[in-house]
């Protein structure tokens, strides 16, 4: 599929395989199903990214642990666009990586986060697949069903995904030369726009990327 966008055109490509030679095995994988995004046509080796990983494999690459990192940024991804989605948001991703860390100390961290900023401690973390942690679960927090809104964002349920996260896989601490045997640690992924929807009860995402100066005028800067 083709998008024209003024002088750019961008064509949906796989870019699974890029994360996981890197990341995790060194071997092409079903992931990269999973892995839609786009390239400049005009500039073929510039790929939108699907994730801010890439910035934790540099600083792994580049550092010995303990390794804290935080790294957020804007990425790309082949996603239908509906009030809950968008083809491109912003990601923040976090990486710990120590002696001992254990999946207790990724729950607690977790835990920290959602109470802080959310004010709601109540979560839940599902078994699923990331090819680059393991074990890995989605993070939802129990938000209630107090608004209209809150049924739309979370289907009716109560419980919202906000955040993938896992153990490092140990091949990925191999591959970025780190003893897997000596080190441990966890990561985690969460898209910012999904936050500011919640904290500011906006039902539909779109508006963030509109440019509807009466939407953006109800919002000040805290800066």
């Amino acid at each position: 599929m083709i998008i024209k966008t003024q002088k750019i055109i961008m064509i949906y490509f796989f870019v699974g395989f890029v994360f996981v030679q890197v990341l995790a095995t060194g071997i092409f994988t079903i992931f990269a199903d999973q892995g839609d995004t786009f390239f400049i046509q005009t500039n073929p080796d510039t790929l939108l990214r699907t994730h801010t990983s890439s910035v934790q494999v540099r600083y792994m690459e580049n550092n010995k642990p303990p390794i804290r990192t935080i790294s957020p940024g804007r990425v790309f991804r082949n996603e239908a666009i509906s009030a809950r989605s968008h083809c491109f948001f912003h990601q923040v991703e976090g990486l710990y990586i120590d002696k001992d860390v254990s999946f207790a100390d990724l729950k607690q961290t977790l835990q920290y986060f959602t109470t802080e900023m959310f004010g709601k401690s109540k979560i839940r973390l599902r078994p699923s697949y990331f090819p680059f942690t393991e074990p890995s679960a989605e993070v939802d927090v129990y938000w209630g069903l107090e608004t209209e809104t809150d049924y739309k964002m979370t289907k009716g349920t109560g419980w919202l995904e906000i955040m993938g996260c896992g153990m490092v896989d140990p091949n990925v601490l191999e591959n970025c030369g780190i003893d897997s045997k000596e080190y441990s640690g966890f990561a985690f992924g969460m898209g910012i726009d999904r936050i500011a929807l919640l904290l500011h009860q906006i039902s539909d995402i779109r508006l963030l990327s509109e440019n509807d100066v009466r939407f953006l005028e109800q919002f000040k800067s805290a800066l």
